[in-house]
């Protein structure tokens, strides 16, 4: 027996967002639940979401493939949470036991991968073979797609490269803002949302947020386009060091600073000044499917059907 029906969930600190997708990747149903607080009832909150998903698609006996895109990842040697930031779930042993709970297989991934892997499979990046998805919000983040499967690494850190020093850092940058993780000048601290309002805070003595920095700029503010200015070079340097170690063939642009109109074009105009090649042909794009991107890349973490002999 097979199912072409794919349910892809995101565990967020907030919410927990559930679809189901069919073979071609429509969306038959969608639910959203607030987030508990501790991990027993997250766990309670995620098999009642899949059975919900599966009734609503019309597979009420149950058997859709899930995938699960969480805020941290797997520890392989211990099956066990790490990093999160939905703090309950650290130290669990979260994809064994949601398995034992729906009598079946399931795939967990950080939500970062799974927004590239979104894009990849059937959004802006859907024409490459290479994507790097980039998460431009709260923090600095990003995700590699080959061949529309997610690559991890060893560390399961592949592309984290918001915690990367600034490239080609000018006199004015250097030694740069201190980051949480330790260490100074990481890109996080430019280029996130925070990271630009602080920069702008620095210069101007304004403490104004980065999305009404971004809207400002383009509306003719000066003191706000130097701002953007500068976020858009700083960004086209940092995304250089990914196409020389790289090469993708497209870059999508996620997370709430990419909203931004224009964003992804001006940054793609400025990475021929810093690429180690004499023609740059990867395309910088905006996301397609936005916030749901990351539910999306959990159910394309299974990229055939589940079928009775894989469970």
């Amino acid at each position: 027996m097979t199912t072409s029906v794919r349910i892809g969930i995101d565990l967020g600190g907030t919410k927990i967002e559930g679809v189901a997708l069919d073979i071609a990747g429509q969306v038959l149903a969608r639910e959203r639940v607030s987030t508990p607080r501790s991990y027993a009832t997250t766990l309670d909150a995620l098999t009642v979401l899949v059975h919900a998903l599966e009734g609503r698609a019309g597979m009420h006996g149950g058997g859709a493939s899930v995938g699960l895109g969480i805020p941290g990842t797997i520890v392989p040697e211990t099956g066990r949470v790490k990093n999160a930031n939905s703090t309950w779930l650290i130290g669990e042993a979260l994809q064994a036991d949601l398995e034992s709970r729906l009598a079946r297989p399931v795939r967990v991934e950080n939500d970062a991968n799974c927004f590239a892997l979104s894009e990849a499979s059937d959004g802006a990046g859907a024409d490459g073979r290479v994507v790097f998805g980039v998460i431009l919000g709260t923090g600095v983040g990003g995700g590699i797609v080959i061949d529309r499967q997610c690559l991890v690494g060893r560390n399961r850190i592949a592309g984290e490269w918001g915690h990367n020093p600034l490239p080609w850092p000018r006199a004015e940058e250097f030694e740069g803002p201190p980051c949480y993780c330790g260490q100074r000048g990481c890109i996080e601290t430019w280029i996130s949302g925070p990271g630009i309002a602080a920069d702008h805070a620095r210069r101007t003595g304004q403490q104004r947020t980065a999305a009404d920095l971004m809207e400002a700029a383009l509306a003719g503010d000066e003191g706000a386009r130097q701002t953007r200015e500068l976020m858009v070079d700083r960004a086209a340097r940092s995304l250089a060091t990914i196409v020389n170690v790289l090469d993708p063939d497209v870059i999508v642009l996620g997370g709430g600073v990419s909203n931004s109109p224009r964003l992804a074009e001006d940054i793609g105009a400025r990475l021929g000044a810093w690429v180690f090649s004499d023609v740059v042909t990867t395309a910088v794009r905006r996301h397609v499917h936005g916030d749901a991107s990351g539910v999306r890349g959990a159910a394309w973490l299974w990229p055939t059907p589940l079928t009775s002999e894989s469970r």
